[in-house]
């Protein structure tokens, strides 16, 4: 088989590419014009193609995280720094222990952070309800708390007004913005605990719910543990409940301890 020579080639293509492109026309008004001072050029362009997926879509490209990291510029270390710090002081969240389990003798109870994951995993894990961004609880469920790495738990019992405490966390929760840098993302998190402390959706209503339900669930654990009576964490939220899914999980753990109560 005749092979012909790389410029020969690149002759019959440059041809090809003046005459018979859709863009010809654009070579030949530039030419005129002096816009090209050089011949065209061929070049061989690599092309992947992608198998079409059985939904017929084509798979989106994907961009690597290097190059995304790359599009943020030297902005990468100070941005990391800031996350670093923000991270190391919600570190308390998980060293401080919940206040009302320790006042009625709890050893070794359960930390602020042990609390939230559960409410985040409640938002995962519950049936779909109308209306609902499932996503946008979870978000809540893991920051609505954040606010006490600095001020700690405050209970009733320790008798703080409840327009105090507010001010108190969202003081705290500003300072905890600005150290991871008062950005896009401090700013949601703001957003998010201020839905939650609001009560102003069906999002924020439901994770309150689930606020009450992770108590219940885990004062129920540690009767069973310890062998007390914990009678004021389900006297406290009976009745308060705003959303059926928060009802039917409160009914199902009220259940569950007559019946064990019952078997003693």
């Amino acid at each position: 088989m005749a092979v012909n020579s790389p410029s020969h080639c690149a002759a019959q293509l440059s041809r090809c590419l003046r005459t018979r492109s859709p863009f010809s026309f654009l070579y030949r008004t530039f030419s005129r014009t002096g816009f090209f001072t050089e011949a065209l050029t061929p070049r061989l362009v690599s092309v992947r193609c992608q198998k079409p997926r059985p939904d017929g879509f084509r798979s989106r490209p994907s961009t690597s995280l290097e190059d995304s990291e790359a599009s943020n510029g030297s902005s990468g270390s100070s941005s990391a720094s800031a996350v670093v710090d923000f991270l190391t002081l919600c570190h308390r969240l998980k060293a401080t222990k919940r206040k009302g389990w320790i006042n009625h003798g709890i050893e070794n109870p359960e930390s602020i952070s042990d609390h939230m994951y559960r409410m985040a995993l409640m938002a995962l894990t519950v049936s779909d309800l109308p209306g609902v961004n499932r996503e946008r609880c979870i978000k809540i469920a893991i920051v609505h708390d954040i606010a006490e790495a600095i001020v700690g738990d405050i209970t009733p019992s320790d008798g703080v007004p409840k327009e105090e405490k507010r001010r108190m966390e969202e003081a705290a929760l500003n300072e905890m913005c600005k150290i991871l840098g008062g950005n896009m993302r401090a700013e949601e998190i703001k957003e998010l605990w201020e839905e939650y402390e609001s009560n102003s959706t069906i999002e924020a209503n439901l994770v309150k719910d689930f606020d009450k339900v992770e108590m219940i669930l885990q004062a129920l654990e540690y009767e069973e543990e310890h062998g007390k009576v914990l009678d004021e964490f389900f006297l406290s939220t009976a009745g308060k409940f705003q959303t059926q899914i928060g009802k039917s999980l409160a009914a199902e753990i009220n259940s569950r301890r007559n019946s064990t109560q019952l078997t003693k």
